[in-house]
C-alpha cells in the first residue's frame, strides 16, 4: 500500500487525509492563538488606546485577553471540524432543516456573535476607564458624573445591537417587523415597567437639572452621605459609616434633597446644662469665654452665638451655635471636637460643672392624733 492509498482510507466516511487536515488546522490554530490574540489587541489598542499611558496598555490587554481567546478558539474549532463531514449513513437532515446540523451551525454562529459583543463590551469598559482617568485630572465634577452615565448608555446600545443581530441571524426574526410591532406593544411594556421608566427618567433629570454631582454630600430622608455614582436606575451613596446605600433615582427627584456640598458653611448647634448652684457671675464668665473661643477659632465664622436661654428641669441651659468654614464634614467634626474640649475646660475653670437629670424626693410624716 503506497502513501496515496493510505491517505484515502476512510473512517466514518472521512479519509485519513481529512483527519490530518483537521488535526493540522487544530494544532496550528492552538499554537498561534496567543500570537494572533496579541496582534488583534495591538490593532484595537491603536484605535481606542492611550499610547502615552504605558499602564493603560496592560489594563487593556487584561480586559480583552479572555474574550478574544474564546473568539479565536471558536473560530479554530469551526474551521478544523469543517474539514470533516457527517457520515451519510447517519441520514442527518441538512443544515437548512431542523436537526443536528442546524443546531451546530446556529450554535457556532451564536457563540461567535456573543464573543464579538463580549469583546465590544470590554472595549467600552476600557474607554470608560481611560475617560475616568482623564476626568480625575480636571477640577470639574460634571465629567465625573457624565462618564459613568455615558458608559452605561454605550453598554446598553451594544447589548441591544447584539440582541438584534442574534434575532436576525440565529432565529431568522424580521427585525424591521419586530420594531414596528414594538410600537404597538410599547404601551404594554411601558406600563409593565413603570417603575424602571420612572427611575430612568429620574437619572436624566438628575443629569440635566444637576441637583447634585458625584462627590457632593447629600441628605435625602434619613440618608446622608457622599454621592459615588449616578446610574440609569439608581444612585449610589456612601454614608459616613462607610456603608453603601442604593437610592432609586425617582426617590431622589421626588423627595426633598439637601445638598450639603453647596453650603458655604456647616452649622453646629447644641445646649449644655450647668448645675443650679452656678452663680450669675459664673454663668456670665462661662458664656463670655465660650463666645470668645468661637470668635477666635480659625475654622469657624464670626457668627457664633452663646446665650443663657432657659431654666431646665435639672440644669441651667446655655445654647451654643456656630458655623464651620466650608461644607467639609471632616473639618466640621474635628472643629466640633476641639471646641467641646475647650468648653469642658472653661466650665471647670470657673468652678461649675455639667448637670445631669436629678430628682428631689420629699417625705411627709403624718402623725396620727
Amino acid at each position: 500500500m503506497d502513501q496515496l492509498e493510505f491517505l484515502q482510507i476512510e473512517f466514518l466516511e472521512n479519509s485519513i487525509k481529512s483527519y490530518i487536515i483537521f488535526g493540522s488546522i487544530l494544532l496550528l490554530g492552538l499554537l498561534l492563538k496567543s500570537l494572533i490574540s496579541s496582534y488583534l489587541r495591538k490593532i484595537i489598542y491603536k484605535l481606542v488606546g492611550d499610547k502615552s499611558n504605558v499602564d493603560g496598555k496592560s489594563e487593556f490587554d487584561q480586559l480583552l485577553k479572555k474574550p478574544l481567546n474564546y473568539f479565536l478558539l471558536i473560530i479554530i474549532l469551526f474551521f478544523s471540524f469543517n474539514s470533516l463531514s457527517f457520515p451519510e449513513s447517519w441520514n442527518l437532515a441538512s443544515s437548512d432543516e431542523v436537526g443536528i446540523k442546524m443546531i451546530l451551525d446556529k450554535g457556532v454562529s451564536l457563540l461567535i456573535i456573543l464573543t464579538v459583543f463580549w469583546t465590544l463590551l470590554r472595549v467600552v469598559d476600557y474607554v470608560g476607564v481611560r475617560l475616568k482617568h482623564r476626568a480625575e485630572k480636571t477640577e470639574s465634577k460634571v465629567d465625573d458624573q457624565l462618564i459613568p452615565f455615558a458608559i452605561e448608555i454605550g453598554k446598553v446600545l451594544v447589548v441591544i445591537f447584539g440582541v438584534l443581530i442574534i434575532l436576525s441571524n440565529i432565529f431568522d426574526v424580521n427585525v424591521a417587523a419586530l420594531a414596528a410591532g414594538l410600537g404597538v406593544g410599547g404601551v404594554a411594556v411601558a406600563l409593565a415597567s413603570k417603575e424602571s421608566l420612572e427611575n430612568l427618567l429620574g437619572s436624566f433629570t438628575i443629569f440635566f437639572d444637576k441637583p447634585f454631582q458625584v462627590g457632593d454630600v447629600i441628605t435625602v430622608g434619613a440618608i446622608t452621605g457622599v454621592v459615588e455614582k449616578v446610574g440609569f436606575r439608581s444612585t449610589r451613596v456612601r454614608t459616613f459609616d462607610k456603608s453603601v446605600v442604593t437610592v432609586p433615582n425617582k426617590n431622589l427627584v421626588n423627595a426633598e434633597l439637601d445638598n450639603l456640598g453647596l453650603r458655604p458653611v456647616r452649622r453646629v448647634k447644641f445646649n449644655i446644662g450647668l448645675l443650679y448652684n452656678t452663680s450669675v457671675d459664673q454663668i456670665k464668665n462661662i458664656v463670655n469665654d465660650i463666645q470668645k473661643l468661637l470668635d477666635e477659632h480659625p475654622d469657624t465664622t464670626k457668627e457664633g452665638k452663646v446665650r443663657f436661654l432657659e431654666f431646665g428641669d435639672s440644669s441651667l441651659n446655655i445654647m451654643i451655635l456656630y458655623f464651620t468654614n466650608g461644607p467639609d464634614w471632616e473639618v466640621m467634626i474635628n472643629t466640633q471636637q476641639e471646641i467641646n474640649f475647650k468648653i469642658i475646660e472653661i466650665v471647670k475653670k470657673h468652678g461649675s460643672d455639667f448637670a445631669f437629670p436629678t430628682r428631689s424626693i420629699y417625705f411627709e410624716n403624718h402623725l396620727k392624733s
